[in-house]
C-alpha cells in the first residue's frame, strides 16, 4: 500500500470541495423525493402487488380502471391509485349468525 502525504492546506481545499459537491448532489436529488417520484410503480411491481397478470393490468388500463403515466414505452402507476382500487373493491366478510 502506498501512503501519500499532502499538506494541511491542500487537504482542507479537498475537504471543502467535497462538501460543496455533497451539498450540490443533495440539492439535485431532493426534488424527486419531494415530489414523491421515487414511489411510482412500474408494470411488474403493480402485477406483483395486485397478484394479477400483465394482460389483466392492460385490461384495467384500457377500461380506465387504473390511471397510469407513460414515458416513452414505460408505464408508471401511483401507489395511491393502487390503494384506491383495492379500497373500492373491498368486500368485508359477513359472518352468518349461527
Amino acid at each position: 500500500m502506498e501512503i501519500i502525504c499532502i499538506d494541511k492546506q491542500t487537504f482542507e481545499e479537498l475537504r471543502v470541495r467535497f462538501c460543496k459537491f455533497e451539498e450540490r448532489l443533495t440539492r439535485t436529488c431532493r426534488p424527486a423525493e419531494d415530489l414523491g417520484l421515487k414511489n411510482w410503480l412500474d408494470n411488474q411491481e403493480v402485477c406483483e402487488v395486485l397478484r394479477i397478470s400483465k394482460k389483466t393490468l392492460q385490461v384495467y388500463r384500457a377500461k380506465g380502471i387504473l390511471p397510469f403515466s407513460r414515458i416513452k414505452n414505460k408505464l408508471f402507476y401511483k401507489p395511491e391509485d393502487i390503494r384506491r382500487l383495492l379500497e373500492l373493491n373491498y368486500h368485508p366478510l359477513i359472518r352468518s349468525k349461527s
